[in-house]
């Protein structure tokens, strides 16, 4: 990961953005301004919160093996859960947003590539009758999740274990319908593009898949370019750390860049 890459990015993509005034959509200017803008700290995230605290004061170190692109953090697989928690999970301003999402599209069913320490898991679940499935290949970073994961009595989340290569096309066998999922792992090129074409076929008409990191790398931002203009894509947002890609039809296929 190039840092002038990601600094020469932002500023394009400052230099793009706009406000609820060059909004012309009903619904993005709705999205905008109930979905970006209007933050909300739960007290139910306090806990969530305290998790992520307590994880980075935590030295104790973790064997992690990179699936996907390989971590420019890390030197080697062995890791403190500090480092980890500091540079591997979604901070608690896009965890909440992804949570503010799933409410604005009534999400039920939830696909989370890339458990990590389920912090951002937690958030996903929050939502009342959803269902979480969540796919991680990391052994160690699992059993930790799952810790997080029984110490909030969590039964609507489950965690799916293996390269997720294969664990996703043998989950997506099934016929049921996806309203929201986070593509959070591999950040390659061709394993994003991959993952995206199978959640694709899958997704509700009014379902939304939001990909991390999309300005991560040269390749990650090849892909997010691509996936815009993918056929059933009908709306994206760009907030520079993740991209937001919407199914509806009737959203006639525009694209928005926002601060975030």
């Amino acid at each position: 990961m190039s840092g002038f890459f990601q600094v020469k990015s932002y500023i394009n993509h400052w230099l793009n953005s706009v406000d609820e005034h060059s909004i012309h959509s009903p619904f993005f200017f709705d999205f905008y301004n109930k979905v970006i803008r209007k933050d909300e700290d739960k007290p139910e995230f306090q806990s969530i919160e305290q998790i992520r605290r307590n994880l980075l004061q935590n030295s104790t170190l973790v064997n992690v093996n990179d699936l996907g692109a390989s971590s420019p953090h890390f030197n080697s697989m062995s890791r403190p859960l500090s480092k980890i928690t500091a540079t591997s999970v979604s901070p608690a301003s896009y965890a909440r947003l992804y949570h503010r999402i799933i409410n604005y599209i009534d999400a039920k069913q939830i696909i989370e590539l890339g458990t990590s320490l389920g912090i951002t898991t937690l958030y996903l679940a929050q939502k009342e009758n959803v269902k979480v499935t969540t796919f991680e290949g990391n052994e160690a970073m699992i059993n930790i999740a799952l810790t997080h994961i029984e110490y909030f009595n969590h039964k609507n989340i489950d965690i799916i274990e293996g390269n997720i290569d294969t664990e996703l096309s043998n989950f997506l066998l099934s016929p049921s319908k996806i309203h929201f999922a986070l593509m959070d792992a591999n950040h390659r090129y061709e394993p994003t593009l991959r993952y995206f074409n199978l959640l694709s076929r899958r997704m509700a008409d009014k379902g939304v898949i939001v990909m991390d990191d999309i300005y991560y790398s040269e390749e990650m931002k090849r892909a997010w370019k691509e996936i815009c203009n993918h056929q059933l894509v009908y709306g994206s947002v760009d907030l520079f750390r993740c991209g937001i890609l919407f199914f509806d039809p009737a959203l006639n296929r525009q694209h928005y860049t926002w601060v975030y």
